[in-house]
């Protein structure tokens, strides 16, 4: 039995719990609202809100896909569609979208919609948040700059409001109905049953529903997703849950506090949708030649805590885990249960790169990460991974033992460039040919260092070195 509150309505099923969000609500439960767009998790059509009971007692919520969530991953929650932002009257983001004519067909308008409501309950009203809150939603017919002004305005309304975090502001002011001050505590009174299917382990099911849908949806599914993940430092060791999401991930305070620019970085990893289901340990078992997630964590010399079925661990290094394509070193059972890297002494220098048709919400043609500690101008250690240039998601060996012990200048940047290129095996693919990816990856390189060390390195000089 799955049970979990849909708009104001408890819903007790038992539908298959790979069975997909988005089919549930139109066709079982005819709320028509949530549009099938791409069933990719690409156009944010079928947006819904996901809301989650914290440890406080309040809820949390966040936008997700509908067309790539198993129902099992919803129990105990409270799902939000278009139809459960309805008031007595249409909400205030309602009315500044038809003023500002922010929408034409309408088709993706209620995705937007809803994926605002989120970010009113997020209670952060600044303006570049909110049109972040909406990054997995695509239009194509305004062109966005009336959708923009929509929720700059919007933006301002709520700035207005009593005050952040207040819910029953937000009811007052016809942006949420009334219902929403009784979830919490219905939240409370739902019995949650452990999924004890031994079927195809499924996290955030990002990858797996756009491959496998069909077949997900028929067969039994061992749900791993967790209400509560933790990011923990001791001993100098970082430890994270594989089932943290990217969303976690982004604003951890601890990976902040570890890694410059940490929160920069994740923005480039899909939308606020996608980021808010997928998994860091589904991403390392998806496989994927150009990971995101993969290539920084290589680069952080990453180790996987690798449980079997009889609670026995063992542990291997985030580069080795992959050993051709879509081939990882994971047994029968087998799962892997947390990521750890040693926390890196300061000074250090830490980036990641990524060249996509779209700056955002794509996947990478090529992409790269490196870590790289100087004394006195002499690298003393350095970790360079790279994505889209190898059947797997790459370290660079060969490149590091020849920028190990070496000064950091031109010359020998240049002459490193030239070992890269002779290291990696790209080839030629939808996403480019392999010499676009070894003229991609070359230049990356050369922009790790004129980002980390601007007045040392600069591209004009290796050009002409």
């Amino acid at each position: 039995m799955i049970e979990f509150i849909l708009n104001n309505k408890l819903i007790r099923t038992r539908v298959k719990p790979g069975s997909i969000l988005l089919d549930f609500i139109r066709e079982n439960q005819k709320l028509k609202g949530t549009k099938i767009g791409c069933r990719e998790g690409d156009c944010g059509a079928c947006t819904v809100l996901s809301g989650s009971l914290q440890k406080d007692g309040s809820v949390n919520y966040n936008s997700i896909v509908s067309c790539l969530t198993p129902l099992g991953n919803i129990a105990g929650k409270h799902i939000v569609t278009i139809e459960g932002i309805n008031t007595e009257r249409i909400s205030p983001i309602q009315e500044i979208f038809v003023k500002e004519n922010a929408t034409q067909c309408g088709f993706c308008t209620p995705g937007f919609i809803v994926s605002l409501a989120g970010f009113s309950l997020a209670g952060d009203y600044d303006t570049e948040k909110g049109i972040a809150s909406v990054s997995g939603n695509i239009c194509r017919c305004t062109g966005y700059k009336s959708i923009e002004r929509a929720i700059s305005e919007i933006t301002e309304a709520l700035k207005k409001i009593k005050s952040a975090h207040n819910l029953q502001a937000l009811i007052d002011n016809d942006y949420l109905p009334e219902y929403f001050k009784d979830i919490a505590r219905r939240l409370k009174e739902i019995q949650i049953e452990q999924n004890k299917n031994t079927g195809k382990i499924v996290a955030g099911g990002t990858d797996l529903y756009v491959q496998q849908a069909d077949d997900l949806q028929e067969q039994d599914i061992r749900l791993i997703n967790k209400a509560e993940n933790h990011i923990k430092t001791k001993n100098n060791i970082c430890t994270i849950d594989s089932t943290c999401t990217v969303s976690e991930l982004e604003d951890s305070t601890v990976l902040n506090r570890i890694i410059p620019n940490w929160k920069k970085f994740i923005k480039l990893i899909s939308s606020k949708q996608i980021r808010n289901m997928a998994t860091l340990g589904g991403n390392f078992v998806n496989a994927s030649p150009i990971g995101d997630l993969s290539i920084i964590f290589i680069a952080l010399d990453a180790k996987l805590n690798i449980k079997n079925t009889q609670n026995k661990f063992r542990k291997i290094k985030l580069k080795d885990f992959f050993i051709d394509y879509k081939k990882i070193d994971l047994r029968e059972g087998e799962i892997i249960e947390t990521i750890e890297f040693e926390i890196p002494q300061k000074p250090f220098n830490f980036n990641f790169e990524k060249v996509s048709k779209r700056t955002h919400l794509d996947i990478a043609s090529v992409n790269t990460a490196i870590l790289i500690k100087l004394e006195e101008n002499c690298i003393r250690e350095i970790y360079l991974s790279a994505g889209g240039v190898a059947p797997i998601p790459y370290l660079l060996a060969k490149t590091e033992d020849f920028l190990l012990a070496k000064e950091l200048n031109t010359e020998n940047i240049r002459k490193a460039s030239e070992i890269l290129l002779n290291e990696i095996l790209p080839i030629s693919d939808i996403r480019g040919s392999k010499e676009y990816k070894s003229l991609l990856l070359r230049q990356l390189f050369f922009k790790h260092f004129i980002t980390l060390f601007p007045k040392k390195i600069q591209l004009k000089d290796i050009h002409h070195a």
